[in-house]
């Protein structure tokens, strides 16, 4: 009886002991297969953009930008900087003056020498610094970020897209983007029900210049809807310069203006001074107050970002 009782005891420890080891096994193995996942976790990125292809590391810190579309976007998903022009930064970005961000010069004139001190992780820049790629990707992984004025929402979700993979925010930036699509869908439904005829003109040191069809401001006919009062209008980057007797002769029923000197903060004679005088009396817009003066800091510097798109929806929602 008692040879039997030891039997059964020895056979017990057996039992738990074989279980314990197993059980530890078990858990070992389940520890080393997640270390081999955590291992297999990519840590770096390829972005193909329209000059190369870049590899960087995943959420790089030390970010600069020379491109305040882009910083808009950064700022909105809360993604800090190192580095910036400060020159012409607009109010609603005016914190990147701070002490605590270095001035890399101009948008089109570059400190590099500060720059290389920055010892950047990544660059983004855009078509005001497109001949000095080069000499960026010279110091840091390099990104370019433009927007095409005539396909401006493609390229705009292309470069909010890069945001998103860089720097894990998919699913933000999804967010903002469907919620800045819908509104350009009702602005452009309203638009064309009215169909109404538009022509988007700058002020710049007294002169006067137009944008049509294919321009860097293209998508206000393209994407917003407008029907645009002349089919002819060069295509250039600074516009087609005209006269007041041409905006007479169009008459269009809404003029959209970009006062230039605002933008930069020139001090040069505004857009309502030169729009608003006798000669202009007898055209449309003026007499039924159809002239939509826009925030010329966001749609000439900041054109690409997510807050800056949605003033820019709103500019024209409020002025029709």
């Amino acid at each position: 009886m008692k040879l039997k009782k030891i039997s059964l005891l020895l056979l017990t420890a057996v039992i738990v002991f074989t279980l314990g080891a197993c059980t530890e096994t078990s858990d070992q193995l389940q520890s080393e297969e997640s270390e081999s996942v955590q291992a297999e976790e990519p840590t770096n990125i390829t972005i193909n953009h329209e000059l190369d292809k870049v590899t960087i590391d995943l959420n790089p810190k030390r970010i600069v930008t020379f491109d305040y579309g882009f910083l808009d976007a950064l700022d909105t998903m809360g993604i800090d900087i190192v580095g910036l022009p400060k020159a012409s930064l607009p109010d609603y970005l005016s914190k990147y003056k701070g002490d605590n961000y270095t001035d890399l010069g101009t948008l089109k004139e570059p400190n590099f020498e500060l720059l290389f001190e920055l010892e950047p992780d990544v660059i983004f820049i855009s078509e005001r610094q497109l001949d000095l790629y080069v000499d960026f990707k010279e110091i840091a992984p390099t990104i370019y970020v433009p927007i095409d004025g005539s396909n401006y929402f493609t390229s705009f979700k292309n470069n909010m897209n890069i945001l998103g993979q860089v720097f894990g925010k998919e699913t933000e930036v999804s967010e903002k983007i469907r919620e800045i699509e819908l509104a350009m869908e009702k602005l452009k439904s309203r638009v064309m029900e009215s169909e109404k005829t538009a022509l988007f003109v700058m002020a710049n040191e007294g002169n006067l210049s137009v944008y049509g069809e294919g321009s860097r401001y293209g998508f206000v006919y393209d994407e917003f809807g407008f029907m645009i009062a002349d089919e002819n209008i060069e295509s250039s980057t600074h516009g087609q310069k005209i006269s007041f007797e041409y905006l007479v002769e169009k008459n269009p029923n809404y003029l959209i203006v970009l006062d230039r000197g605002a933008a930069l903060n020139t001090g040069s004679e505004s857009a309502g001074v030169l729009i608003n005088n006798d000669l202009m009396e007898s055209t449309e817009a003026v007499q039924k107050d159809n002239i939509i003066y826009l925030d010329s800091a966001v749609w000439y510097v900041t054109t690409g970002g997510i807050q800056g798109t949605i003033k820019m929806i709103k500019d024209i929602s409020e002025g029709i």
